[in-house]
């Protein structure tokens, strides 16, 4: 129900706010194109068929290797943003915590993410003797080793801590409704567990997601409506 106008504060962020709304309306379709991706061409678990993958089809070769995800995270840190100015005023501590964790996650996945390096090392051992091969699938081998190591695992745990805080402060005040951060809570809970925790980190990073695209569309909504100055909860 609508109850009134953003103030001179709320109309000169209405840009960020916009900006926010049709990114993750952006996001929510990178996540169904994800999920479908994941289920028609499951990515590879070895260097040698990544490096094969990207030989063959480098643009399903880069898809399989997250590469929607990246750009999944670099909205992420624009919504941060967004959220930390709207519920900085009540919320200033989970606000400013939540602010911290998420972009230092965000950070922290992508220099994680060895997607064009691997692209490259493809094209390389596309050419590649037989004993440069060799070396090129060794380097391919230590890049997968630490695609879902310590910078990972860093930018997964930090992203949950920043979900949970926000989602926390969202409840706490009435610039959101409570369902938003009722369902950003679960998707937070939901992320406690890293997805390369083996099946159980799989199966919660997939239930994540049901709560996560829930809050990331309520958020959309919430956005644009404080980019046309509308207040309302």
């Amino acid at each position: 129900m609508e109850v009134g106008r953003a103030g001179p504060d709320g109309n000169a962020w209405a840009p960020l706010y916009r900006l926010t709304a049709w990114l993750l309306a952006v996001m929510v379709v990178v996540i169904a194109v994800q999920i479908a991706i994941y289920v028609a061409w499951p990515p590879p678990t070895t260097a040698a068929a990544y490096l094969e993958l990207l030989t063959a089809n480098p643009l399903l070769g880069l898809l399989s290797l997250d590469l929607l995800y990246l750009v999944q995270n670099l909205i992420l840190a624009v919504l941060y943003v967004a959220l930390f100015v709207r519920l900085r005023t009540d919320a200033p501590t989970l606000t400013s915590l939540g602010l911290v964790s998420g972009l230092l996650g965000v950070a922290a996945y992508i220099p994680s993410n060895p997607a064009f390096e691997l692209l490259d090392l493809a094209g390389a051992h596309a050419t590649a003797d037989a004993e440069g091969r060799a070396a090129i699938l060794g380097a391919g081998e230590a890049l997968v080793a630490g695609y879902t190591g310590t910078a990972f695992l860093v930018y997964y745990v930090l992203s949950a801590i920043a979900l949970l805080l926000f989602a926390v402060a969202i409840l706490r005040t009435a610039h959101f409704s409570r369902a938003s951060g009722w369902w950003g809570l679960a998707a937070g809970i939901l992320m406690v567990v890293p997805s390369p925790a083996g099946v159980v980190g799989t199966v919660f990073a997939l239930a994540s997601l049901v709560p996560w695209t829930v809050f990331v569309v309520l958020l959309a909504l919430r956005f644009r409506r404080l980019a046309a100055g509308i207040a309302t909860v």
